[in-house]
């Protein structure tokens, strides 16, 4: 395991383990609330190491593990977390901004806006690299996987299907991902 994917995952863990203990007075102070609610800035970042479940934070964190490895390798830690924490923030603000103007009063919790970026970059840096889908059995390019996935979430994000599921977030982290990463390679490039 790499250290920053580490880091990553003890920390979302460790705050799991305190939400189970603390209750409502963590999720209510610390989750994404929209901006006609008990909204507050440091929730842009708070909400992604709350989880609403034992398998909403397994499946992120198996996201954030085998897609973030290689990721940390190629990238180095420094700039996944760059691509990490700004994928969260953006899931954040384009989950403020949907509840917001939709008048929804639900809190948003979990890490899958972060890992939802780091799922753009996969796919992004190792296109062609083949993913294996559970249900149904299906190998998938990662581009492809990607691109079907985010085609899904707006799908669902838009028809209101799957209540409860933060589909503008999750396409959120791919925006903040794509900008890091669009940024860096303009950057290299002067």
């Amino acid at each position: 395991m790499t250290p920053a994917v580490q880091n990553i995952l003890i920390a979302n863990v460790v705050c799991f383990m305190l939400q189970s203990v603390a209750g409502n007075e963590l999720v209510s102070s610390l989750a994404l609330w929209p901006m006609n609610g008990p909204f507050m800035p440091w929730q842009l970042v708070t909400y992604a190491f709350l989880h609403g479940s034992v398998m909403h934070i397994a499946f992120n964190m198996y996201g954030l593990w085998m897609f973030g490895r290689e990721l940390e390798v190629l990238l180095g830690r420094k700039v996944f977390y760059q691509l990490y924490f700004a994928s969260v923030v953006s899931a954040g603000i384009l989950q403020v901004l949907v509840t917001t103007m939709t008048g929804g009063m639900y809190p948003t919790v979990g890490a899958s806006g972060g890992v939802f970026g780091i799922l753009l970059a996969y796919a992004m840096f190792f296109p062609n690299r083949v993913i294996m889908l559970l249900l149904p059995p299906v190998a998938l390019p990662a581009r492809a996987f990607v691109f079907l996935y985010a085609a899904i979430e707006l799908f669902l994000g838009v028809t209101g299907t799957q209540a409860g599921v933060a589909h503008f977030a999750h396409l959120g982290g791919m925006i903040g991902a794509y900008l890091v990463i669009r940024h860096r390679s303009r950057g290299r490039r002067r």
